[in-house]
Parts: structure tokens; C-alpha cells; sequence
């Protein structure tokens, strides 16, 4: 009864259509990261930072789950161990692929927070600038994005599921992005057999075990088969 640790990046959902952050065109190579992904670009120009959260919302819901997404949900209704699957991902295709047991590190697209009390609630598909908070009711509404300076949610349970990993995989990720970039060294201190998949080695590919090189459509399908088959 392996367990198996999972985790995901923008290149698991780039064949749904969702545009990765380095992207030559799309939304991302039409603003800095200073000013559309950090606290301080919110705080200079809410409005623009908003409505760039509005588009990627908007666009996430005009895509759906691929092959990938929804192998990994058969590798968790399926395998007699645990998965857990932590994405870096914000758009919502693990679970509308039928994955349960998901983390989102660096937050959700669905997601609204208070700026000024940390009450979250569920963003509508378009917010404003300025939206008041249900709970304290300041105008303080931001997208429940962890953005760079941030800390990644559940960083202490990630890295206990990590602890406890017979195998970790990682797919689709950069391993520019720390703390993310980080938890193959710690799978591997662990004991875990670690796997890429990526359309190349990452930044940290050197760290891993096992590359599976191609389309996560088709490699990460392969190997649910192949462990499901054992």
C-alpha cells in the first residue's frame, strides 16, 4: 500500500488550454509579475490586478479536464494506497477531473480574500476593485491567489505528506517556483522513488530519478496504467 505524492504545475493544465506563466503570448506576457502577482502591485493598482484575476478566471472556465487530470483521479479511486495530489495550479481542473484529495498551494481562481480581516469566501466570476468583505465589510476584496512574497497554504501538512511519500511525482512544473521547487530534495531525503514528467528536465530535473519526457496527456496516462496494473 504505496503512497503516492503528486505534484502539479501549469504544464498539466497547458493542454487544456490554460496559458502557462511563461507563455510567449496570452495574458501573463502582457503585464510584469511586479505588477499583476505581488502585494505591492495590488496595493498600487487593485482595479488592474482584478481584472487580470477576472480574465484567467474567464478563461478557466471555458476549459476543460484532460487525460492527465482525470488519470489521476482513476490512480485515486483505484490504487490500494493513498494519493495526494498538491498543485501549484489556481484554475479548478483537478477537481472537475474527479480528483478528492487536493491541495492548492498557491490558492484558487474561485476564491475571494479580505485584504484587511483574511475572511475568504467565494468569488463571483467577476470581481471589482474596492468589493466590500461579507465579513467586516471593508472594501478590501483581493483573488484568493498566493502571490510571489507569499507564503504557499499548508505549507506544515505538504511537507508532512511529503515525509510519509513512497513515491513522489512531480508533473508539468518548472522547479523555478520554491518552496514547490524544493520538495523532490526532501521526497528523495524521505526515501521516496521520484519521477518527472515534463515536456523537458526541469530546473531541478537533475534531483529526480525517473524522467518521463512528453505530453502529460499520454505519459502520465501510461503510468497510471502501469501502476494500477501492478
Amino acid at each position: 500500500m504505496r503512497k503516492i505524492v503528486i505534484l502539479t504545475g501549469a504544464g498539466i493544465s497547458a493542454e487544456s488550454g490554460i496559458e502557462t506563466f511563461r507563455a510567449e503570448d496570452g495574458l501573463w506576457a502582457q503585464h510584469r509579475v511586479e505588477d499583476v502577482a505581488t502585494p505591492e502591485g495590488f496595493m498600487r493598482d487593485p482595479e488592474l490586478v482584478v481584472n487580470f484575476y477576472n480574465a484567467r478566471r474567464a478563461q478557466a472556465a471555458e476549459v476543460t479536464p484532460n487525460a492527465a487530470h482525470r488519470a489521476l483521479a482513476q490512480l485515486e479511486a483505484e490504487h490500494d494506497g493513498e494519493v495526494v495530489v498538491i498543485t501549484q495550479n489556481v484554475d479548478d481542473l483537478h477537481e472537475r477531473g474527479g480528483t478528492q484529495t487536493l491541495y492548492h498551494m498557491h490558492g484558487h481562481l474561485k476564491g475571494a480574500l479580505c485584504a484587511s480581516c483574511d475572511h475568504r469566501w467565494p468569488a463571483p466570476m467577476v470581481m471589482a476593485a474596492g468589493d466590500a468583505c461579507p465579513s467586516c465589510n471593508a472594501p478590501a476584496a483581493r483573488p484568493d491567489i498566493v502571490w510571489f512574497g507569499e507564503m504557499p497554504y499548508d505549507m506544515d501538512v505538504l511537507v508532512g505528506h511529503i515525509a510519509q511519500a513512497d513515491i513522489f511525482v512531480a508533473i508539468g512544473t518548472s522547479g523555478n517556483v520554491y518552496p514547490a521547487a524544493g520538495f523532490v530534495a526532501e521526497a528523495r531525503h524521505a526515501g521516496a522513488h521520484t519521477i518527472e514528467f515534463n515536456l523537458e528536465p526541469s530546473a531541478v530535473g537533475n534531483q529526480f530519478a525517473e524522467h518521463r519526457i512528453g505530453p502529460a496527456s499520454q505519459t502520465v496516462t501510461e503510468w497510471v496504467a502501469e501502476i494500477l496494473a501492478k
